[in-house]
């Protein structure tokens, strides 16, 4: 009886102790993590995220494709060589690249024009319930569409390379057993 009541009060202390320790009152540091975000031109996106909007790049768009065994475009021509392409798969696959390349730089750019207007509007206290509900639903609907176009891309390459090139794709990016 002893020795299971001593078991149950240590168990006690030890299960407390976490949450003791978590309302320990004594210092706490309040830093944001984003305080770093200050200097931003656009505080919700990065130096890296706008250029990497601007360029039409993936960003982990097109994740559910690529992990899947549909190869990207532009990684499709990095590694031309290695896939050996035909003349006809790489022309087809640059036609795939430049549809996609244009349309993502475009939606990038709107995104970037989006998220800019949205934060002056937060800098400038100026923003408006209604106009923080067009603006938010605007830049969701521009990355809907962005996604759209990485993984359609993917999509469209399937019937222009061969199993054995899908197999030989993924093996190379590490996807490969």
């Amino acid at each position: 009886m002893i020795r299971r009541t001593a078991l149950a009060a240590l168990a006690a202390v030890v299960m407390a102790a976490p949450a003791a320790a978590q309302h320990d009152h004594g210092s706490h540091d309040h830093t944001s993590p984003y305080v770093d975000f200050l200097d931003r031109e656009i505080k919700a996106l990065s130096a890296d995220d706008v250029e990497g909007l601007r360029s039409g790049m993936g960003l982990g768009f097109a994740l559910a494709a690529e992990l899947n065994g549909h190869p990207g475009p532009r990684h499709v021509l990095d590694m031309a060589p290695m896939l050996s392409l035909t003349d006809d798969q790489r022309t087809a696959t640059q036609g795939v690249f430049d549809e996609m390349d244009a349309a993502a730089r475009a939606i990038g750019e709107e995104i970037v024009a989006l998220e800019r207007e949205l934060d002056q509007a937060f800098a400038q206290a100026t923003l408006t319930e209604s106009r923080l509900d067009e603006l938010v639903g605007s830049i969701a609907e521009a990355r809907g569409r962005l996604r759209i176009v990485h993984l359609r891309a993917h999509l469209q390459m399937l019937p222009i390379l061969t199993d054995e090139q899908r197999a030989a794709y993924d093996q190379a990016r590490g996807y490969g057993g």
